[in-house]
C-alpha cells in the first residue's frame, strides 16, 4: 500500500469516519455501486452522493477500493477482505514504528493487548513460538 494516509480526525486511525463506513458497506455487499453505496450511508448521517463519490475514488487512488467499469456506472468493490485489511495495514504501521524504536514498539503492542483484549496474549505467544520454528528450520 503505497499511498497510505493517516485519517486527519483520529492520527492513529488509517481511515476517516466515512471511508471506514464506505468500505463496511463494500465488506458486507461485496461489490456496489456508489449510488447503493450512497442509499446505505445516507440513512445513518447527511450526505451529498458528490461525497461518497469522491470518497470511494480516493479509497481507490489508496489503493483499498477497485473500481470496474459496469454497463453505464462504475462497480466498486474492496481490495482486501476485512482481515486482509487489517492485516496489511497493521503490517504496514508497524513496520514504521519499528523503524523509530523497536523495543518501544513491542512493549506498547503487548501493554495495548492487554488493556484491550487480554485473551490475544496467549494468542500472540502462541504465534511467536510458531514464528520462530519456522525461521529456525530456515537456518
Amino acid at each position: 500500500m503505497e499511498n497510505t494516509i493517516r485519517s486527519k480526525d483520529n492520527p492513529g486511525k488509517i481511515l476517516g469516519r466515512l471511508e471506514q463506513e464506505i468500505l463496511e458497506v463494500l465488506w458486507a455487499r461485496g461489490e456496489a455501486t456508489g449510488k447503493a453505496v450512497f442509499s446505505e450511508i445516507k440513512g445513518t448521517r447527511e450526505i451529498a452522493l458528490t461525497t461518497v463519490l469522491t470518497v470511494l475514488e480516493r479509497l481507490c487512488k489508496k489503493g483499498f477500493v477497485k473500481r470496474t467499469k459496469g454497463d453505464s456506472v462504475y462497480i466498486f468493490s474492496p481490495a482486501y477482505t476485512k482481515e486482509g485489511f487489517a492485516k496489511e495495514v497493521s503490517g504496514e504501521v508497524l513496520r514504521g514504528i519499528f523503524e523509530i524504536s523497536r523495543s518501544g514498539a513491542c512493549a506498547s503492542f503487548v501493554d495495548t493487548l492487554a488493556d484491550t483484549d487480554p485473551v490475544e496474549l496467549d494468542r500472540l505467544s502462541v504465534l511467536i513460538e510458531k514464528k520462530k520454528k519456522e525461521l529456525e528450520r530456515k537456518r
